[in-house]
């Protein structure tokens, strides 16, 4: 309608758009705001590559659902985790929050100063059995004979692990040295010398050594539920299970970029590992080696803390003695006051009834009676005294 009251005519040229549905907008808005996380991929090779994915993207990519990638979310804190899934291994130990493939690596926050040792040790230790296989492949039968052997080491996803397990063993290790030497003196200094400062200290150290004790205990409850059951150790296997998916060829589906070295790999593995997937599929022996040898080195580290713990324990108890013996003297001391106070109060008595203004017929040119007075009070009074320190002692109230 126009200024004038006049209706004005739709422009047949103006198209009317209907709007999108609500539930179009709210997908659209959730992907526009969804953050990019950046992960890090370490290949069989040794190569990193920088990866700014969200989590759809890496679920894609390693074919993992979304509660898997949950754990690996720094802002929740869910406890250690070693999971084996269909094509991935989702790891959260501590700062380590990685998804291992039979391929490749991906480590979520590869900036962090705790990681960047990881993807080193990564990039170090995963190409050595590429390079001397492609070595073996170059130089003839001879040295491809040779070579076998070395064929047969841990799969790509073990030496992975590996890694993983070492570093937060190491981690967890340096920190109880740490605490180690910073608690000993604490505890040492607070039995020679009791004062706020050095409880306050103790306290601190004591705080931090029951929240390390915690994350090591997460750890080891891990690797012992691990250790424990066959199957989820045989989940691991993700060569094993590559190979028994595609046992002639490397034309299995794959998540990942096409690699020249891939078909290869995976004909390799499958001769390697194919008397062993049909013999025993549930051959767990060389996890489980792996497993116990970073169990028993992270039982160590938990046994350092509870080490100190009970030192913790003896020196509290030690102070609680010192204090009650402290106590005890402070209650010794009260009772030797008590006791002078009864005795004392006996001279007030005696000055009380000589202070009376009442006329005695001995009161005048007898001064000699003053001092025996006195002399006699002050031995009924030491009389009186010892009699109650005697009793005490009897009584065990006061020591020797």
């Amino acid at each position: 309608m126009g200024m004038d009251g006049y209706v004005v005519p739709a422009d047949p040229a103006v198209e009317m758009t209907p709007p999108p549905p609500a539930a179009v907008v709210i997908a659209a808005v959730k992907k526009k705001t969804q953050p990019a996380t950046s992960w890090i991929l370490v290949d069989s090779a040794g190569e990193g590559t920088i990866l700014d994915a969200d989590k759809h993207a890496i679920m894609h990519r390693v074919q993992i659902h979304a509660r898997d990638l949950r754990i690996l979310d720094p802002l929740l804190s869910y406890p250690s985790a070693i999971l084996g899934r269909e094509r991935a291994i989702v790891l959260n130990l501590e700062h380590i929050k990685a998804i291992i493939t039979a391929e490749v690596v991906l480590l979520r926050d590869p900036s962090d100063e705790n990681v960047v040792p990881v993807v080193e040790e990564l990039q170090r230790r995963l190409p050595h059995a590429r390079e001397s296989q492609v070595s073996g492949e170059n130089h003839g039968t001879q040295q491809t004979d040779v070579d076998g052997g070395e064929e047969d080491e841990s799969p790509f996803e073990f030496r992975a692990l590996e890694v993983a397990l070492e570093a937060i063993c190491s981690f967890l290790a340096a920190r109880t040295t740490e605490l180690e030497t910073a608690a000993y003196p604490a505890l040492d200094e607070l039995t020679s010398k009791i004062s706020s400062r050095n409880l306050d200290r103790v306290r601190k150290l004591k705080s931090a050594m029951t929240r390390l004790t915690a994350r090591v205990q997460k750890v080891r409850d891990e690797l012992e539920q691990l250790l424990d059951d066959d199957d989820d150790m045989a989940d691991l296997y993700l060569s094993r299970k590559l190979a028994s998916s595609s046992p002639t060829s490397g034309s299995g589906v794959n998540c990942f970029a096409a690699s020249p070295t891939i078909g290869s790999k995976i004909s390799r593995a499958s001769r390697a590992s194919m008397v062993t997937v049909h013999s025993d599929e549930n051959d767990v022996e060389e996890l489980e080696m792996l497993l116990e040898a970073y169990f028993m080195q992270i039982d160590s580290t938990l046994n350092k803390l509870t080490t100190l713990r009970e030192y913790i324990d003896d020196t509290e108890d030690y102070i609680n003695i010192r204090l009650d013996n402290h106590r005890n003297e402070l209650i010794q001391l009260e009772l030797f006051l008590s006791a002078a106070t009864v005795c004392s109060s006996i001279y007030s008595l005696v000055a009380g009834i000589f202070g009376m203004n009442i006329p005695f017929t001995w009161n005048v040119g007898y001064g000699y009676i003053f001092i025996w007075v006195v002399v006699l009070t002050g031995i009924l009074c030491l009389i009186v005294f010892l009699g109650i320190m005697s009793y005490a002692r009897y009584k065990g109230l006061i020591g020797s």
